[in-house]
């Protein structure tokens, strides 16, 4: 990226903070640091591309300005809970954000708020409380939802009622250049007089419909023309403007806040890609007709959530809210799923895909408590040898593909499945540790030469320190990128454990208590060689997306995919 490229990440993780173990920061707030086993030699990041909307292709990223980012992410009209659909386009772009921050640049991040619109006064209305109220409630429940979501707080997060003078003097300079025209108090932005109009989406003006959420007007010179400003309707809220009590339009809003906030020429533009056309073809048409010199470098789209082949959406009634799911899910899980598919693509939601979802950042958290529990009880091992070869290349092999499919457009389908060599890594060390220290216990009890004559005749093989510098150099680099992506608890891991166990016995509606109970049947079902009754427990749970295995210590479960 010739000059304007960033540090390398490992000149810069000194200055992250670690996910895990804060309790001063909230949990939205985490950001990665540095492994506790340093990998030696890690490799700078590659040059980071990203898709750019307007080209229709990868391009390298290079920032306006060297080391620092502007982003901008159309927010959410705050009339009732989020669904889905809004998870998956504030989860992706906080995954850019998190990405770009471990980059090493600086970065100012606006998403904004449409607090004032038809469907909030509409809803107001209905509920008899003012469109502040309304819109002010479901604010903050937004906010809670993403910071159950671990997305990581916006360095600005605007209101549209905040910034009417704004949007008031973005349209005088419209107007001013003959790219709109009053009527009654309405402003329309006039689409024949700005040729550039529908460069982003590549539409055909003829064929173009009305981009508004409103019906077509008659007053309109062009059908296709487009409502800066409103004149105020009985009963509604409105500000003062140059031409008379009113509102603004829809599109508006993200002209003003985004040049107030980073300038008329930023870095990314981001949202769904149902914001292409109308909202954000008509606010790059706006932004140009008022200030010819506005850019933005690259716009950025995430696809949709699908059900049944169609997007999730409040106006067909056919979304989940991200409480209907975290009520089963644990929301860790619903992050998992929603990375588990490139931000580009559309994902469909289903039931199975959630439990998938669950199930693996199930084993993960379950491999890394394991991994902790060991190293943890044979810390002193660890001090005075270096990290197995096989396990180091393990790490650097991981660390390498991890920057190249990120820094590759974001491609977490890929590095969601690069995990998976590590954990069974982590696995395998925790297996021959166990087993090398029983047979270590039983050397123990033998002549001390028919010891000294076995280990000649063995080959060299780990010793219990070796294994657990294996561990440390693995759980660590699992950690840190897990904090990169917004997938590393902030709490500990055998309370996020508790807390994946307990959504999983909602989903089965049973209890701790009636789970131990058929548990107990099972076991007197075997004791008695009644072993069609035993296997029919075991069965009709595991349908129900609970999986008993048998231990030396007793029968213990842990939640699994329904089978």
């Amino acid at each position: 990226m010739a000059e304007n490229t960033p540090q390398p990440a490992a000149t810069l993780l000194s200055n992250l903070t670690v996910a895990e173990g804060t309790t001063a920061t909230p949990a939205a707030t985490a950001l990665p640091s540095a492994p506790a086993t340093a990998v030696v030699g890690t490799p700078s990041p590659p040059p980071l591309q990203l898709f750019n909307s307007m080209t229709k292709k990868k391009e390298p990223f290079v920032p306006r300005v060297e080391g620092k980012v502007g982003m901008y992410v159309c927010g959410v009209t705050p009339y009732d809970f989020s669904h889905v659909g809004h998870a998956r386009a504030y989860v992706a772009f906080d995954v850019l954000y998190r990405y770009l921050k471990f980059l090493g640049y600086e970065v100012e991040y606006v998403r904004n708020f449409t607090d004032i619109d038809d469907k909030i006064i509409k809803r107001a209305n209905q509920n008899g409380e003012t469109v502040t109220s309304l819109s002010s409630r479901f604010i903050a429940e937004f906010l809670t939802d993403v910071a159950e979501l671990q997305c990581l707080p916006p360095t600005h997060e605007p209101r549209v009622t905040e910034h009417i003078d704004n949007i008031t003097d973005l349209i005088k300079e419209i107007i001013k250049n003959d790219k709109a025209y009053v009527v009654d108090g309405d402003v329309y932005f006039s689409v024949d007089n700005f040729p550039e109009y529908l460069s982003l989406s590549g539409r055909i003006l003829d064929h173009n419909r009305a981009g508004s959420r409103v019906a077509v007007d008659t007053r309109k010179r062009n059908p296709a023309d487009f409502a800066l400003w409103k004149a105020a309707k009985e009963g509604e809220p409105s500000w003062e403007s140059p031409w008379g009590q009113g509102r603004p339009g829809w599109h508006i809003e993200c002209s003003a806040m985004s040049a107030h906030y980073l300038g008329h020429v930023f870095d990314i533009h981001g949202g769904g890609k149902d914001l292409i056309f109308p909202h954000h073809e008509n606010e790059l048409a706006q932004s140009r007709a008022a200030y010819p010199e506005s850019e933005v470098k690259c716009w950025m789209h995430n696809g949709f959530i699908n059900i049944d082949d169609q997007k999730m959406s409040k106006s067909v009634n056919n979304f989940f809210t991200i409480r209907d799911i975290i009520t089963l899910y644990h929301p860790l899980a619903l992050r998992f799923f929603l990375m588990r598919t490139h931000y580009k693509s559309d994902a469909n939601h289903s039931d199975k895909a959630l439990e998938i979802a669950s199930d693996r950042v199930y084993y993960i958290y379950q491999t890394l408590y394991d991994c902790d529990e060991v190293v943890s009880l044979h810390g002193e091992e660890n001090t005075s040898v270096p990290v197995p070869a096989e396990e180091q290349k393990l790490v650097e092999d991981h660390d390498k593909a991890f920057l190249e499919s990120m820094s590759d457009d974001l491609r977490t389908t890929d590095v969601l499945d690069g995990f998976m060599e590590l954990l069974k890594a982590i696995n395998g060390n925790l297996n021959d540790l166990k087993k090398l220290q029983q047979k270590l216990e039983q050397q123990k009890k033998k002549q001390q030469q028919q010891k000294k004559q076995q280990q000649k005749q063995q080959r060299p093989q780990k010793q219990p320190e070796d294994h657990i510098q294996a561990l440390n150099a693995l759980g660590a680099e699992i950690k840190h990128k897990l904090s990169i992506l917004g997938l590393m608890p902030p709490s500990p891991l055998a309370e996020v454990l508790k807390q994946l166990k307990d959504k999983a016995l909602k989903r089965a509606g049973l209890t701790e208590e009636s789970l131990q109970e058929q548990i107990e049947q099972r076991i007197a079902a075997r004791n008695n060689k009644q072993f069609d009754v035993s296997d029919q427990i075991r069965k009709e749970l595991a349908g129900k997306g609970i999986a008993l295995m048998d231990e030396p210590t007793g029968t213990v479960w842990r939640p699994c995919e329904r089978e």
